[in-house]
């Protein structure tokens, strides 16, 4: 294989598509059309909550590796249970959000390793802050301190809770990166190529601009579902990543 090959095959297994839709038909067109463009398919609580739990089995079944992004946040018990169900879906990742603590945290890695599908724990990955959140917004609920430090206060905690890596956005990425070492886990959500707008997304940054910051896995929603060709799309945000400079490139994507 050739390192522009490799290259672009890495960079495809690092793109997880957000199936941000309602309905079982429009996820399963999706995934038939994107699968073997994309590395994973996120299913997040609209489609959940449409689908639910049989749904995510079946796309599991069909050869999908899904980014199961219900963000838990519960006592510990109730959501040690829920990410065990999570896991025995067979899903290759799952959220809770960081900011549920510490022993919420634990209660979650522990529930996803309890009863392992194929030999393999699904990893767990905190939420820090949304993307959609600016400083203001943190301040507005009680967060203290600049959206930076809040971030990675919680990528330190989530790390120190066992999960296996975080989400945030690609501008906390480098500093994250540095704190919590080459093996924890980024996946970073508000991800734009340069020519598609913001959307909803306060801390946004381009695919080449994610990579070269830190991240593992890039998280695209509506610059491939909004397109009118997802898959040239994918294949062009591939082609983007894999001009992130060599230097600052990660290792391949786990898994």
């Amino acid at each position: 294989m050739t390192g522009t090959a490799s290259a672009r095959e890495n960079a495809v297994r690092r793109v997880i598509v957000a199936l941000d839709v309602s309905s079982a038909e429009a996820a399963l067109s999706l995934t038939a059309r994107l699968q073997g463009h994309v590395g994973l398919f996120k299913v997040g609580l609209e489609l959940y909550s449409s689908e639910g739990p049989a749904f995510v089995r079946k796309l599991v079944e069909q050869g999908a590796r899904i980014f199961l992004d219900l963000k838990l946040h519960d006592i510990p018990n109730t959501v040690r249970g829920a990410a065990r169900a999570a896991a025995r879906l067979g899903v290759a990742m799952v959220t809770v959000h960081a900011s549920g603590g510490v022993k919420m945290m634990q209660a979650a890695a522990q529930g996803a390793r309890d009863d392992v599908i194929g030999g393999r724990a699904p990893l767990v990955l905190g939420v820090t802050a949304l993307t959609s959140l600016t400083s203001e917004d943190l301040a507005a609920v009680g967060w203290s301190g600049s959206t930076e430090s809040v971030v990675l206060r919680l990528a330190a905690l989530a790390q120190s809770a066992g999960l296996d890596g975080v989400v945030a956005s690609p501008h906390e990425a480098a500093l994250i990166r540095k704190r919590c070492g080459p093996d924890f886990v980024i996946v970073t959500p508000g991800i734009r190529p340069a020519e598609t707008s913001p959307d909803d997304q306060a801390r946004a940054a381009t695919p080449r601009a994610a990579l070269e910051a830190g991240a593992d896995y890039l998280v695209i929603g509506r610059p491939i579902l909004q397109a009118s060709d997802p898959v040239a799309a994918a294949a062009a945000i591939a082609e983007e990543m894999g001009r992130a400079r060599p230097d600052q490139n990660l290792e391949a994507a786990r898994g």
